[in-house]
């Protein structure tokens, strides 16, 4: 049991170290994949579109679970998530040499939402930075050595609950592209060494609950990648939010 906590220990104390916590913000684009689009009835959008999540809502392994805030119907949305080692500005879309060299690294992320608010702020026409935005709300992986990624539009992202397959989808399937993802965010406002950028998620998403194990990561040429490997146990946030109707 003692070295059991010290492990834990350990891992807490290199998440807290991360240089994942010295993100200046991350960028998440929204409905990159078609079947996703389909299964949530939205449209296409003819450019990339994206949004911010806070750093703040930042888990990285070791830290503890992912929290459910009472009363919100809490769904999972894995991702390749982009870590940037560069500073990129008014990139030109068809820079790919230039969008690849800006990259430091990769991390499988579950982009978590909470689907009634956003579904809520959606048809009165808000703002749904709330639905994205709470503690624990982005669990990250370990940093994956870009390396061991050779091609980032080839490579495959799952997601398990409860050791049931929910989400499966390889990069391929994009609708846009890093480089085109980045050129578009980057025209917009700078990148800097650090930001991290979600590129989407495949069809499959859902909800989990308290007592739900979600287990996430990436195969490339169908070998799962050791550095990419995310397991996060969700339960009940004890915070004193509670969802209302706005």
């Amino acid at each position: 049991m003692f070295a059991l906590r010290r492990t834990m220990a350990t891992m807490a104390a290199q998440g807290s170290s991360s240089p994942f916590k010295q993100a200046g913000k991350v960028v998440c684009i929204g409905r990159n994949y078609a079947d996703h689009i389909a299964e949530l009835k939205n449209m296409k959008p003819k450019q990339p579109f994206f949004f911010l999540k806070p750093t703040s809502s930042i888990l990285l392994p070791g830290e503890g679970p992912c929290l459910r805030p009472k009363g919100v119907d809490m769904h999972y949305e894995v991702e390749l998530a982009l870590v940037m080692g560069k500073m990129v500005r008014d990139l030109r879309a068809d820079d790919t040499q230039g969008a690849l060299d800006a990259i430091k690294e990769y991390a499988v992320a579950i982009d978590m939402t909470a689907r009634n608010a956003q579904n809520e702020a959606k048809r009165k026409g808000l703002p749904w930075d709330i639905a994205k935005g709470f503690d624990t709300f982005l669990p990250l992986s370990g940093a994956i050595p870009k390396a061991a990624i050779a091609d980032p539009h080839d490579v495959e992202l799952f997601l398990e609950v409860n050791g049931a397959e929910r989400q499966r989808g390889s990069t391929g399937l994009m609708i846009y592209r890093i480089p085109r993802v980045l050129s578009d965010i980057s025209k917009v406002m700078t990148l800097h060494p650090g930001d991290i950028v979600l590129t989407g998620t495949p069809a499959g998403v859902g909800p989990v609950a308290p007592g739900d194990v979600m287990r996430a990561g990436v195969r490339v040429r169908g070998r799962e990648l050791d550095e990419g490997r995310l397991e996060v146990r969700v339960e009940e946030s004890q915070s004193s939010y509670v969802f209302a109707e706005t």
